[in-house]
């Protein structure tokens, strides 16, 4: 037995996906043009697939129709769900979409006399297992965090999702900032709007935790602001000096925050003047804070699609070793 031309070339989503986690790792940015190539092949696969299968017995095209229904039908609507209530970013919506399209049904490798993958399910679905196994396996780092804080003795309602940082860090942090000076939060200020802010400023986070007192004063602002770029860890930026900071009190804006907002031409990942400023003198105040790590999603889906080429879907065989299920 031979594998299939059209199932090799899905292979080819194998080092893209790769590629995309180690860039979600290390800027939590995807470029949309990531998404083209597999996109367009995922299209001259379904139409090779479906002229294919057309040929076929009526059950195999009858099988066929079916999985490209459940995978674009209800797998894709699915994953635009997800991205729509925010439980993943919309680089990880793309990466899904193209998961949709390019799996629906499963495929097969021939290695020796050993078949792959080895775990099937009854649906038969191959991106409905890619997506059961990214959410398995997504599901271990908040338990990673809870386990990590808890033997550290770091004991919060937010140890499932959140670590504690120096306040060094936060330049070249990822995620979201889990603190406010009234306590912890789940919707703290994200850290990329916090990069936007201080770029846009021309200050580093130093500058405004030894001259906090001045820099609340928006007096203090410089009469021409830098780019806030999109917040980005690399992102860089000229930095223009301050002009000589004005002591006053009771003003209106404290940091400038909402000034910054109204400045800029597009969004601050949902940052409000008060978000801001809360974070803002957190940072200023506290060594080390809570902080959301943020899960780069295409890291799991990335290794979610490895273990489904090989081994299958994960759900099914845990089911099956509990006599559960006998696929």
């Amino acid at each position: 037995m031979h594998t299939s031309i059209p199932d090799l070339l899905r292979l080819l989503a194998v080092p893209v996906f790769g590629w995309a986690a180690w860039r979600d790792v290390k800027t939590r940015r995807v470029p949309n043009k990531t998404w083209y190539p597999l996109a367009a092949l995922a299209v001259v696969l379904l139409v090779w697939d479906g002229v294919t299968a057309m040929g076929s017995s009526p059950f195999q095209r009858k099988l066929f129709l079916f999985h490209v229904a459940v995978s674009l039908g209800f797998v894709a609507p699915l994953v635009v769900a997800f991205w729509w209530f925010r439980a993943f970013g919309g680089a990880d919506m793309k990466a899904f979409l193209v998961v949709a399209a390019l799996f629906p049904s499963y495929p097969t490798y021939y290695l020796g006399s050993q078949t792959y993958p080895v775990q099937g399910t009854v649906l038969g679905v191959f991106s409905l297992t890619i997506l059961t196994n990214t959410v398995l396996l997504g599901a271990l780092y908040p338990a990673a965090l809870f386990v990590t804080n808890f033997a550290t003795g770091r004991l919060s309602s937010v140890m499932f999702v959140g670590r504690v940082v120096d306040w060094g860090e936060i330049p070249t942090a990822h995620g979201r900032l889990l603190e406010t000076p009234d306590g912890v939060t789940r919707n703290g200020v994200d850290l990329d709007a916090i990069r936007m802010y201080l770029r846009w400023r021309g200050a580093t986070l130093a500058d405004l935790r030894n001259g906090a007192n001045d820099l609340r004063d928006p007096a203090s602002l410089p009469a021409e602001s830098n780019p806030p770029t999109d917040g980005m860890v690399t992102d860089g930026g000229t930095v223009i000096e301050r002009e000589p900071t004005i002591e006053s009190e009771g003003y209106e804006d404290p940091w400038g925050a909402a000034h910054f907002l109204d400045s800029i031409d597009h969004g601050a990942y949902g940052a409000t003047p008060k978000k801001l400023r809360d974070g803002l003198e957190v940072l200023v105040t506290k060594d080390e804070m809570w902080v959301s790590p943020g899960i780069p999603f295409i890291v799991p889906l990335f290794v979610g699609l490895v273990v489904a080429l090989g081994y299958g879907d994960i759900l099914s065989g845990a089911l099956a070793v509990l006599g559960l299920a006998t696929i």
